[in-house]
């Protein structure tokens, strides 16, 4: 890119050249030169927005996770049914690109630390999605949709598991009505019967 051209919004441009990377050849093909090409801009651009490469991914996975927050599900307890509502915010969750990030924290050590470092432990995007589904669960128990014995933070962590195993490694997103099928069988025993 000609020098003095300006950038509209060069952190998001970079962010969406990053998870086009990652999407079409992995994690492990994340370089600061392979995504400042992506991008089509100057490697000093990245390096002008963060301070290094790892920087950049902290704040690519951060940024990725921040957009869990708007997810329709808290909003919707008491609505549809508690299993609906489950599976599609497992499928909203685990896109290709979350799946990608995923991948991305697991398999880059500077990362992980850079993530502890900003208080986020363990696999983040897993992490803040079993508490936005142990929230919603609650929510639920809290309006006699689940049994008020449920326990809410043992069913998210099944349940955030249990869709990353299906959506993980697989060359295509799974079924609708697979995902429901699991999702249905771990909410068997605190549902009420239909």
């Amino acid at each position: 890119m000609p020098t003095g051209v300006a950038l509209r919004d060069p952190r998001e441009q970079l962010f969406a050249a990053a998870e086009r990377i990652l999407l079409r050849a992995g994690p492990n093909a994340l370089t600061s030169r392979a995504v400042t090409d992506e991008a089509g801009v100057a490697k000093g651009v990245l390096h002008r927005h963060f301070a290094d490469f790892d920087a950049f991914l902290t704040e690519l996975v951060i940024d990725r996770i921040r957009r869990l927050d708007a997810d329709p599900l808290p909003a919707s307890a008491g609505t549809g049914t508690v299993t609906g509502n489950v599976t599609a915010a497992l499928t909203r969750v685990f896109g290709p690109v979350a799946v990608g990030i995923v991948g991305l924290v697991t398999a880059r050590d500077g990362l992980r630390a850079r993530l502890r470092a900003a208080g986020l432990t363990g696999i983040p995007l897993l992490a803040q999605a079993t508490s936005m589904i142990a929230g919603y669960l609650a929510a639920e128990r809290e309006l006699g949709r689940l049994a008020a014995g449920a326990d809410v933070d043992a069913l998210a962590l099944t349940l955030v598991g249990s869709a990353h195993m299906l959506f993980a490694g697989a060359d295509h997103p799974p079924a609708e009505q697979e995902v429901h099928r699991v999702v249905a069988t771990a909410l068997a025993g605190v549902t009420p019967q239909a």
